[in-house]
């Protein structure tokens, strides 16, 4: 134990996680994942899969989520920089609907774990990102729902990102504080807001 930090985050089911870095003059050594530490912090999720994306500055993906098998997340970013994400979806948490961000880079090393039940998605802020990811379950075609990533019921503050929000999730008018356009795919220029999407 004491190989990792780990700090619960204000929603439930959210963990930063920052690993031991031994470094000198030559570069760094980190254990990017060791079971037992993570068991020993009480996290005992069993990781089935790995992924790992590119994306290039202004890129926004989300909002994310698998309706009826649901992932748990644990990301990391090991090239560039982004504001990573979750939305509580869980029907009857004290949470649902909030969110919480954090940023994730390649010099900070943390690592952000998404338990079952909430939406995901990132904005990159570098020139380019390499972002990775571990998920408890697989990618089941068909099963991906999504939320506008600019709903005001949500409310989610974007960092160094500049435009009013609107009721579509269109990117229009976005743009990093540099000028960079915000580049959403045509998918996730399409999700509606949380009370469109849940109907309880």
């Amino acid at each position: 134990m004491g190989q990792i930090k780990v700090t619960k985050c204000p929603i439930k089911g959210l963990y930063i996680i920052e690993p031991t870095v031994h470094g000198d003059s030559r570069g760094y050594f980190v254990e990017t994942y060791n079971q037992k530490d993570m068991l020993e912090n009480g996290l005992d999720m069993v990781f089935v899969q790995d992924n790992q994306s590119m994306s290039t500055k202004g890129v926004l993906r989300g909002l994310h989520f698998q309706k009826q098998f649901p992932q748990g997340k644990l990301v990391r970013v090991i090239r560039g920089r982004v504001y990573d994400v979750a939305v509580d979806l869980r029907a009857g948490s004290e949470t649902y609907g909030k969110w919480f961000g954090v940023e994730l880079t390649a010099e900070n090393h943390k690592q952000f774990y998404i338990s079952e039940g909430f939406a995901h998605g990132f904005l990159v802020l570098s020139d380019e990102a390499e972002f990775c990811y571990k998920v408890t379950d697989f990618y089941h075609p068909g099963d991906e729902g999504g939320l506008a990533w600019n709903d005001p019921t949500i409310g989610i503050e974007w960092p160094e990102l500049r435009g009013a929000y609107a009721g579509s999730a269109d990117s229009a008018g976005y743009a990093l504080a540099d000028g960079t356009p915000l580049n959403l795919s045509d998918k996730d220029k399409k999700w509606a807001g949380l009370q469109e999407t849940f109907k309880f």
